[in-house]
């Protein structure tokens, strides 16, 4: 376990140095915008979460540096602030990084059993990874270079589309972790049943193919296809297309971090906002799942009586086994979405595909509190977010496939477009 957690560690730490490369010392504070943070900020940040919950709060020790928490504490620090602070040099952080980094392993190493500890330290790598997430993201907003993690043989993924819709039956279900699951967050806390009706869900996400024919169709300019809340939201970017699209002379094409790139017609459609996805819908006459019906579709097994309650909720859709590049596409080395009908390995018992990774998939759920929730120690993970934000599942290419599960619940504003977000439909 203890060998297992310091790979961990030093791998989130490898990839969160692997996203600041090659950039320099503007583009590594960037602009003040709402949706990112400055990155010399967010590495530190990484970096005093494992301090202050392993060492400090657990363990008792003193401070790394006695200035860290007015530098790095999300909770006390306002974000449009983070810009303002007497940050440390990019050397001075990496060199903070490094001396918590050090601490942490040694005393899961060295020190006595302590189960909790560990836990602390796993919640802190899962917590990095999804700030590498955020820092590759960042470098998609701001227009930097892609980063260099790129593994060569995953690239493309070149394997049509998938359509069609597969038919989940009705019946009882069970939503959410279960309490002798692996490590989960507070928000998947705990299974409780809920009566499913009958539904048919799409095999695939949306691709770029189907949803250029919403916009090719004038979708963006058609107001019975919004709400209200969408309608506004798109007239002030003033938007009659995804954000990084644009039109070329062979066709549509795609900003990939600093390039455009001739889209890709069967990879999944990613940068659109809840709103958008509502809209696609509506002029598909379809409708986005509920997250209810995005998990049994994932994690559901058919029984003899073909309801969807199972004598074992399946982990991952394919099963219990860990992801591995066959079964999903995770771990940020694709640089990008593949094509929806790739990797038939991963698909759920129904026979939904890539449920897992290539993009996070909007549900039509406010995120919300399951019965009985209390917050974990970090109690301002879930609960500011509870009642403002859309359900996503699944994870996305970015996503690292060590922490990502069925249960896994994000949560984004309807509004972001900017995050790694796509989404599948279900019949009305």
């Amino acid at each position: 376990m203890q060998d297992t957690l310091i790979a961990q560690i030093n791998d989130a730490r490898a990839r969160t140095l692997a996203l600041i490369d090659g950039l320099n010392a503007e583009q590594l504070m960037g602009p003040k915008l709402a949706i990112v943070n400055p990155l010399r900020w967010e590495i530190g940040h990484t970096a005093y979460f494992y301090e202050y919950w392993v060492l400090r709060r657990h363990l008792g020790e003193a401070p790394v540096r006695a200035d860290a928490d007015r530098l790095y504490d999300s909770i006390t620090i306002a974000h449009d602030d983070r810009w303002d602070l007497p940050l440390p040099s990019l050397d001075d952080t990496l060199a903070y990084m490094a001396e918590v980094q050090a601490r942490v392993k040694d005393r899961v190493a060295t020190g006595p059993s302590d189960p909790y500890r560990d836990y602390l330290a796993q919640y802190a790598v899962y917590h990095e990874d999804m700030h590498t997430e955020a820092f590759t993201y960042t470098r998609q907003t701001l227009g930097y270079p892609a980063p260099a993690i790129a593994d060569p043989s995953l690239v493309h993924r070149d394997a049509g589309a998938l359509d069609g819709d597969v038919q989940i039956p009705g019946g009882t279900f069970k939503l959410g972790a279960e309490d002798n699951d692996r490590f989960v967050f507070d928000n998947e806390k705990w299974a409780h049943v809920h009566e499913l009706a009958p539904f048919a869900i799409a095999r695939a996400a949306v691709s770029n193919r189907d949803y250029a024919a919403f916009v090719d169709a004038g979708g963006y300019g058609e107001r019975s296809y919004w709400d209200d809340d969408g309608w506004a939201w798109r007239k002030a970017r003033e938007l009659d297309h995804p954000v990084y699209w644009r039109h070329g002379e062979a066709g549509w094409e795609q900003r990939h971090f600093d390039t455009w790139h001739p889209m890709r017609p069967h990879a999944a459609v990613i940068h659109v906002s809840w709103h958008e996805a509502q809209a696609y819908c509506r002029w598909a006459g379809r409708r986005l799942p509920s997250e209810l019906e995005w998990e049994a579709a994932a994690a559901g097994q058919p029984t003899a009586d073909g309801v969807t309650l199972a004598p074992h909720k399946r982990h991952y859709p394919w099963g219990d086994t860990a992801p591995t590049p066959e079964h999903a596409n995770l771990d940020g080395v694709a640089l990008g979405t593949i094509d929806v009908g790739a990797l038939g390995a991963g698909d759920s018992a129904f026979g939904c595909r890539q449920m897992i990774g290539n993009v996070w998939e909007w549900t039509d759920t406010v995120f919300g509190p399951y019965p009985g929730f209390t917050p974990d120690m970090y109690e301002d993970y879930s609960q500011p977010l509870f009642g403002n934000t859309r359900v996503l599942r699944g994870g996305a290419w970015t996503t690292r496939g060590r922490m990502i599960r069925n249960t896994w619940r994000t949560y984004y504003g309807p509004d972001r477009n900017d995050v790694f977000a796509g989404f599948r439909t279900c019949a009305l």
